[in-house]
Formats: C-alpha cells, sequence, structure tokens
C-alpha cells in the first residue's frame, strides 16, 4: 500500500483559559496579531492553523519554511495526531514516524530498556522484532549499564542517544521531521548522520521544517511557506524560497548540502 497524506482544510485552535485577563489579552494580541478569535465556547483563542489544505502522494519530499510562529511544527504535530483539528480534515495512509523531540513518548520513571519494550509494543512489533529493536537502540545509543536504570537519572545528552536511536530504529513510510530534533551533542549528531539519512532516503513521504536553504534544497521536491497559520505558497523549492527570502537561491555543491 502505496503512502498518501491529505490535508483538507485544516484548522487549529489553542483556547486560552484564562484570555479575559486584560494584561494577558494584551500580550497575546500583540504577539499573535490577526490570530485571534473565540470558540463555541466564547474562550479566547489562537488560531494556530487556518485553512490548511494539500496532498502529498509516495516519492514526495517536503519541506515547510517560515518564520518563528508561523504554524510549521503545529502541523507536523497535527499530521502526526498529537493535535486534534478543529475543523477540517487529515488522512494519512502507511505507517508514521514524527521526529519531532527526542524526548517524546519517553516515561521518565521506566528504565531504558522498558522504554523500548513499549515503544516496541505500541508500533505493534511482536517478541523476535521487539528483541532485534532492544540489540539495535543499546548498542547504538551506548548507554551501557544505564539501560536498565530509570530515564529520569540519565543526563540530558544520554536522554537524546535514547530517544535518536529508538525514533530512527523503526523505519516508516511517512516521515514528519522537525530540524529541533537534531538540538544535541555535535559529536552524536555526526555520528548519527548516516543512520538519518538512510531513514530519510527510506521513506516514502517525507515533511521536514527547517530554516537550512540548503537542507531545504537538497531534501526536498516541494516547499509550503507559512505564515500566521496559512499556507502563502506551495510549489517548487527554489522558487518559494526565493519569495520567502527575497533573493535568488542556488543550490549548495554536494559537499557543503548536508543533512546534519
Amino acid at each position: 500500500m502505496s503512502a498518501q497524506i491529505e490535508a483538507s482544510g485544516v484548522c487549529v485552535d489553542f483556547p486560552l483559559y484564562h484570555g479575559n485577563a486584560r494584561s494577558l489579552k494584551r500580550t497575546v494580541m500583540s504577539s499573535v496579531s490577526g490570530r485571534m478569535g473565540s470558540d463555541s465556547k466564547n474562550r479566547v483563542v489562537v488560531q494556530a492553523l487556518r485553512d490548511v489544505s494539500f496532498k502529498m502522494a509516495s516519492g514526495d519530499r517536503l519541506g515547510l519554511v517560515g518564520g518563528n510562529g508561523a504554524g510549521k511544527t503545529t502541523l507536523l504535530r497535527t499530521l502526526a495526531g498529537i493535535y486534534e483539528p478543529v475543523r477540517g480534515r487529515i488522512r494519512v495512509r502507511g505507517t508514521l514516524n514524527a521526529l519531532l523531540d527526542p524526548n517524546l513518548g519517553m516515561n521518565p520513571d521506566l528504565t531504558g530498556r522498558e522504554n523500548i519494550v513499549l515503544r516496541g509494543l505500541y508500533t505493534g512489533l511482536d517478541k523476535r522484532a521487539i528483541a532485534r529493536l532492544e540489540n539495535d537502540v543499546r548498542e547504538f545509543a551506548e548507554l551501557g549499564d544505564f539501560i536498565d536504570l530509570p530515564v529520569r537519572i540519565y543526563s540530558s545528552g544520554m536522554v537524546v542517544r535514547l530517544g535518536f536511536a529508538l525514533a530512527t530504529a523503526i523505519r516508516p513510510q511517512v516521515l514528519l521531521m522537525d530540524e529541533w530534533f537534531m538540538a544535541g551533542d555535535a559529536a552524536f549528531m555526526e555520528k548519527a548522520r548516516a543512520r538519518l539519512e538512510d531513514m530519510v532516503r527510506g521513506a516514502e513521504i517525507l515533511i521536514l521544517s527547517s530554516h537550512l536553504t540548503d537542507v531545504i534544497l537538497d531534501w526536498c521536491s516541494r516547499v509550503i511557506w507559512m505564515e500566521q497559520g496559512r499556507i502563502v505558497a506551495d510549489g517548487a523549492p527554489a522558487d518559494v524560497l526565493e519569495q520567502y527570502l527575497g533573493h535568488p537561491v542556488r543550490k549548495a555543491e554536494p559537499a557543503d548540502a548536508a543533512l546534519i
């Protein structure tokens, strides 16, 4: 079954539960001008996504660009099922993995090994597959005896290694990735390069949010520019990036165009 994504008129609102406070309303309205509204319960809401529609098929590589707060990460989280649209519809066909936050889906009170097993069960793996997953993650993350200790006592670097190894061990048909996922120890990210690039190549559909022009040009066949929760432009990477940046762009030489 080939992977597909269809987003139709997707709207996502975030209620401000203390929205009646004047000082809060002034602060929010100054930072999200033009994106305030109210819901059916008369609560003040921030309109995070507004009427977002697009389709993707197997082989598509989509880059998301836009300023901070444009709605890129909200769109990724909505596609991943973390946020639910208040209006519109999202249909995803195919297995999906979201590389949005190395800590996503981990229980800090469980051991590293227990988190691995839970991830395997969640994705529907059998005992043999879970055993292979455990070996792969343990070897790649290099946690040693810490694998049997609670994640809450891990250093931040250890949490990143475990989260990255877990997130990239299972290969999906649809891959969602936020560049913030790659924030971490430089030495570990260098080691992770080949693993991540292999995962990106193996996915049928890629949606990547990034501020790095070279990454977008190198990995994407299509770009959506978002501002204030809306799609401003959707088309060929160079064309959309030139509109977004306001100047011509060119693809970097292969040696310079690295994903990480």
